[in-house]
């Protein structure tokens, strides 16, 4: 089993920007595995925001998002990070961070290629 943890969510207001953290425990093997952020705001679907390869070597974003995003890890401290700028109100949701041992290439854009999830945080951008 993996546990997942993120913090960092809040108040931001539009423009503003926030770095969420995602700490893993439990499996050592988590270390390599593809970890994501997927984010749901009220009344939608779960969607992709962006992943990490457990090297690093390889980072995937959602097309909308490349650029104002960005994913790094440390497998030093078990932990995934999503540094957010320029936020817009749109991004309000709730964030989640996931793990994932088998998905390769465009399948780390699915919800479905991964086997643990955190609890989210909430991130709210105010106009």
């Amino acid at each position: 089993q993996v546990q997942l943890l993120e913090s960092g969510g809040g108040l931001v207001q539009a423009g503003g920007s926030l770095r969420l953290s995602c700490a893993a425990s439990g499996r050592t093997s988590n270390n390599y595995a593809t970890m994501g952020w997927f984010r749901q705001a009220p009344g939608k679907e779960r969607e992709f925001v962006t992943a990490i390869t457990w090297d690093s070597r390889n980072t995937y974003y959602a097309d909308s998002l490349k650029g104002r995003f960005a994913i790094s890890r440390d497998n030093a401290k078990t932990a995934v990070y999503l540094q957010m700028n320029t936020l817009l109100p749109e991004d309000t949701a709730v964030y989640y961070c996931a793990s994932s041992l088998y998905c390769t290439g465009y399948g780390c854009r699915s919800a479905d290629g991964y086997s643990y999830w955190g609890q989210g945080t909430q991130v709210t951008v105010s106009s």
